[in-house]
């Protein structure tokens, strides 16, 4: 399956591409018995894109042969035994492409221009990724982590590794030059590289940040320059070779607390917002200003779907399955949010109760 997803991904995935861009979307399970379902529903949903494209008349044999061997490639990678809650697979001339996402998603096939990106994008919204950075005085390893795990990264020039033997030690040792391990130039120089390399994936992608070492290494990285206000020091060592669920196990007391804190931030905007006539609540109301650009704050509770329709403009509800039905509008409007610029935050399932589940602060 495709590695981690980063902002810059997604920005390239929801590129035109030749028509036809195959997107196949189906809800998986983590567990048996439920899970006994996944490959044939599986491999219901890949027949059904076969003969999609193959019955189009619209598609060039060439493009369609192309088209299909990338389907069938992306169908070897698919790992049922490892699932989560969705699965997202795009193929098209040249390329494909698999992600597992820890949010459930309707079952669907859809040939365009563009892959159906919708799903994946309010999926990475909702699993509020964040990046960690262990770090020690010879490794610098950069983690992608969520609410369920840590996931070590091998791009972007990570991990950074040196030795600490030092050629010259003996002399240094013995007129008495010998700095400590922090002090010492080369160490300086090693984490000032680690330093940069790290804008430079958080300006790729932003995301929260917490950095974790000795007390030492914490100060020398702060010397070096802040990350901003998402960033959040951990004075833990010995994580700079993980074990990756160590690293997570580390962080999560911290996000968990950053996410109350957030959580209750939202509610009181939320909350004056009502006071200043600049708020919308319900997934009509909410769909109508995100769709003008209006919003320029979004709460969603974590876990909240609906179907509905469009009825003249405005969203009524609808029975899943019925003509019209859109089921995956919550996604719809988390994407559309987030290409106007607007600050997403999901919240947990019950916060918004009194607000139909999804709720907006106005921009105007």
């Amino acid at each position: 399956m495709d590695p981690v997803l980063s902002s810059g991904a997604l920005a390239e995935l929801r590129q035109p591409r030749p028509y036809p861009a195959v997107s196949l979307v189906m809800p998986t399970h983590r567990r048996e018995p439920e899970n006994a379902q996944d490959s044939v529903r599986l491999r219901n949903l890949v027949a059904e894109a076969e003969k999609a494209v193959g019955d189009d008349p619209d598609v060039p044999r060439e493009r369609r042969l192309a088209v299909l061997d990338q389907l069938r490639r992306a169908l070897d990678e698919i790992d049922l035994v490892h699932a989560e809650d969705g699965l997202v697979v795009y193929a098209a001339e040249g390329e494909h492409h698999v992600w597992s996402v820890a949010r459930e998603v309707p079952e669907r096939v859809v040939l365009s221009d563009t892959f159906l990106t919708r799903n994946l994008v309010a999926a990475q919204a909702a699993e509020q990724p964040y990046w960690a950075l262990t770090v020690a005085a010879d490794r610098v390893s950069l983690w992608s982590g969520d609410p369920e795990h840590a996931i070590e990264s091998d791009g972007d020039g990570f991990p950074l590794t040196r030795s600490l033997e030092d050629p010259d030690a003996e002399r240094k040792e013995r007129i008495g030059d010998m700095p400590s391990t922090f002090q010492d130039e080369a160490t300086k120089q090693f984490l000032r590289e680690a330093h940069d390399k790290l804008r430079a994936v958080l300006a790729d992608d932003p995301r929260p940040l917490y950095v974790l070492g000795s007390s030492a290494a914490l100060s020398l990285m702060d010397e070096l320059g802040s990350f901003g206000p998402d960033a959040m020091a951990i004075p833990q060592g010995g994580l700079a070779a993980g074990p990756a669920r160590a690293v997570w196990e580390a962080v999560e007391p911290q996000r968990t607390a950053r996410l109350a804190a957030a959580t209750s931030t939202v509610v009181a905007e939320l909350n004056a917002a009502q006071g200043r006539h600049e708020f919308v609540g319900g997934i009509d109301e909410v769909w109508q200003a995100v769709k003008e650009s209006r919003v320029r704050l979004l709460a969603v509770e974590e876990n909240y779907r609906t179907v509905v329709r469009d009825d003249g403009g405005h969203l009524k509800p609808a029975a899943a399955g019925s003509a019209g039905a859109r089921d995956d509008m919550v996604d719809e409007i988390v994407e559309k949010a987030l290409e106007a610029g607007t600050e997403v935050h999901f919240v947990p399932d019950g916060t918004l109760a009194e607000q139909g589940g999804v709720a907006g602060v106005l921009r105007y």
